[in-house]
């Protein structure tokens, strides 16, 4: 079945005490979008910020219409958010992204692009042929490719950035998996594999991502390494076990 046109793009962007570098975020997202001629909307979630992020997200608003901030009044955390940003997001196709400007927006085009050639699920990849890394931490470097090492064996995936949470989807392969149960960091995993495992068309394109400039990174390796493997554990089991019960119809 050919898929439908798609005709607004939704940019969901958790944000916590990121006062920094929201703002530079947000207007160079809808810059390159507008110049693009891609409809869209920015819905930025602000996870019990305890700085001046709303502060700024409130004042940006004036400045671009396209920008809908909300608030994750609790409980609070990446995954909670991303979640909160998705249900309330009204576009038939979605990208999630950072708010601390380390993902490309041009590279936002080239999902948008993607999702029309046909394909429901865009997958970029820091680490392929043609992708640009700038300023990535050593030793988050070496857990990166040490989980993504481990979730291609157990999945015999191609893919080797399931962690990464720049990714793109229409808005019926969010539909098809939820519920979505990651509260944290582990959600950028389960959408993807549960996109994958759940039959949903997907590729993969090479993407530039640079290191933060501002403000202080939200992800602890040693908090997140249980969950990783947790979301793992439940998506295999389903690939497995489940005898394709969710699986697309």
């Amino acid at each position: 079945m050919p898929l439908s046109e798609l005709k607004l793009l939704s940019l969901v962007i958790p944000a916590k005490d990121e006062e920094g570098s929201v703002g530079d975020t947000v207007k160079a997202l809808n810059d390159v979008l507008s110049t693009a001629y891609v409809p869209h909307e920015i819905v930025v979630v602000d996870d019990g910020s305890k700085d001046n992020t709303w502060a700024v997200l409130e004042k940006l608003q004036q400045e671009v219409p396209e920008l809908q901030p909300i608030k994750n009044e609790g409980p609070h955390g990446f995954g909670r958010a991303i979640a909160k940003g998705l249900d309330f997001s009204t576009g038939d196709a979605v990208v999630i992204t950072m708010a601390d400007a380390s993902d490309s927006p041009h590279d936002v085009v080239l999902y948008w692009e993607k999702l029309n050639e046909g394909y429901e699920c865009v997958f970029g990849s820091r680490f392929v042929k043609g992708s640009v890394v700038e300023d990535y931490p050593k030793v988050k470097l070496i857990a990166n490719r040490l989980a993504n090492f481990f979730i291609r064996l157990i999945f015999r995936l191609k893919l080797n950035d399931v962690t990464n949470a720049f990714k793109a989807y229409r808005r019926e392969v969010i539909e098809g998996c939820k519920p979505l149960i990651s509260p944290h960091f582990n959600l950028t995993v389960e959408i993807p594999l549960k996109a994958i495992v759940r039959g949903y068309s997907w590729t993969t394109v090479p993407i530039s991502w640079k290191n933060r400039s501002a403000g202080v990174a939200k992800l602890k390796i040693k908090e997140m390494g249980s969950r990783y493997f947790f979301i793992c554990a439940y998506v295999w089991l389903e690939k497995y076990f489940s005898k394709g019960d969710y699986r697309r119809q």
